[in-house]
């Protein structure tokens, strides 16, 4: 039931949450939603270009000449349903409390934070909140008296029980253990009363050995995990040998791998790809460029070319350790120039395979915690037939402003999908990298 009037809040919008989120405007249930001008105007600077922050722009843009035909953008417009609050945009307006001369600057972000406090004082009875990704800002407004919250939607809501995609099982009996190592799986019901979550790893372990297995949701059964190489690298750990498991598994097309630096992540997920390589038309190696200090790769010397290789580097040195495995003339270290030369194995940036056809592709998305859930949801939608996607990423480690460790897209993949057969994950914890790498994400 609609509420009335005075119940119903008025949430005013920033830049940052509609390029995270461009239907952010029919998100906020029955309440009302105001766009401060200053907002459209920052976003006409998006609206050009490939990134899906100009997507974002442009389809935010196209929605909202849609629902304003026949209305003044000024005046309080419908949202699109029954049980759907207004719209407005608010103009540039004086106001008791004024931002650019508390904070004595002009700039856009105290012009919105001026148009939130005078719908604060037209519409008074009501309750104002500013919305917005920038920490910064939602501190200023509260330094006002306004009221200032972050964008909920696609926000996972408890961080400490994300999916972890496997477990340790004590106190398993011997004779399960043996039968796993015997048979090589066993029906799930002699281990786990409840079916386990699909392709979830386990541990099962007895005071005297252990089994490392995995529920196979289309036979209902718990299967043991081999320890199997891929092009030469070797897994070090449990977690390592899961993560593999998931790679090579022609049944699984959706992987997700979250770990700090130096476990292994992307090595895993390349040399997977390349031991895979005749399975598939092309291995797309991708990452999304997020500059220091947030300015543009514009700022860079050199061509394109020149200006993205630093971004792609690290992709590149885990490409060199695969090909170090082996020895110059053998085969298999002429394998891999022949894949990059024939660009069979390409390494490049995420905004570049764009509208590109992903059917029989083995993908593999790296540093995806600086995705926006919307950024990932439209790289899985493009996935056509005999195509594998790999997600990896730190979501501690968040090199976008506007992101956070609950509101990034790789966080919010692993919380929505699990439980889905398609779909397996792993977190990775032990590094292995070397023993000072391991020293650093302990201590520091």
């Amino acid at each position: 039931m609609v509420k009335n009037l005075k119940e119903r809040k008025i949430f005013v919008l920033d830049t940052s949450v509609i390029i995270y989120d461009h239907n952010a405007i029919s998100q906020f249930q029955e309440h009302d939603v105001a766009i401060p001008i200053t907002v459209l105007e920052e976003i006409d600077n998006f609206k050009k270009g490939n990134e899906s922050i100009n997507f974002s722009a442009r389809e935010f843009i196209r929605n909202l000449d849609k629902l304003s035909k026949n209305h003044s953008l000024t005046d309080w417009i419908p949202l699109n349903g029954p049980t759907k609050g207004k719209f407005k945009v608010i103009m540039n307006t004086v106001t008791t409390v004024d931002a650019e001369k508390i904070f004595g600057e002009v700039k856009n972000d105290h012009k919105i934070l001026n148009c939130a406090l005078g719908l604060q004082e037209v519409e008074k009875g009501r309750k104002v909140i500013l919305v917005s990704k920038d920490i910064n800002l939602r501190l200023k407004a509260k330094s006002l008296n306004l009221a200032a919250e972050d964008y909920e939607t696609g926000k996972i809501k408890n961080l400490d029980s994300l999916y972890k995609g496997r477990s340790l099982a004590e106190d398993v009996s011997s004779e399960v253990v043996s039968d796993i190592y015997k048979d090589n799986s066993i029906p799930r019901e002699s281990v786990f009363d409840e079916k386990p979550f699909a392709n979830h790893y386990f541990i099962l372990k007895n005071h005297k050995n252990s089994v490392l297995t995995y529920f196979n949701p289309r036979e209902d059964r718990l299967e043991k995990v081999e320890k199997i190489a891929a092009y030469g690298i070797r897994p070090r750990n449990a977690e390592q040998t899961f993560a593999l498991h998931a790679l090579l598994n022609p049944e699984i097309k959706l992987v997700t791998m979250q770990g700090v630096a130096g476990t292994g992540k992307t090595l895993l997920a390349l040399a997977a790809a390349i031991e895979q390589k005749r399975n598939y038309l092309q291995i797309y190696l991708a990452r999304p460029i997020v500059p220091l200090s947030n300015r543009d790769i514009g700022y860079l010397p050199g061509d394109i070319s020149s200006k993205i290789n630093p971004f792609m580097e690290p992709l590149f040195d885990n490409l060199k350790f695969i090909q170090s495995q082996y020895g110059e003339h053998d085969k298999e270290f002429q394998k891999i120039n022949d894949l990059v030369q024939s660009e069979k194995l390409v390494i490049t940036p995420l905004a570049y395979i764009r509208g590109r056809s992903l059917s029989n592709i083995f993908f593999i998305v790296d540093e995806a915690q600086n995705l926006t859930p919307h950024e990932v949801k439209t790289i899985i939608t493009r996935a056509g037939e005999g195509t594998k996607i790999v997600f990896t990423g730190d979501i501690f480690q968040i090199d976008t402003p506007y992101l956070d460790a609950q509101s990034n897209g790789l966080s919010y993949l692993i919380d929505k999908v699990r439980d889905q057969p398609l779909y397996a994950h792993i977190t990775l914890e032990k590094g292995e990298r070397s023993e000072l790498a391991n020293l650093a994400n302990l201590l520091l």
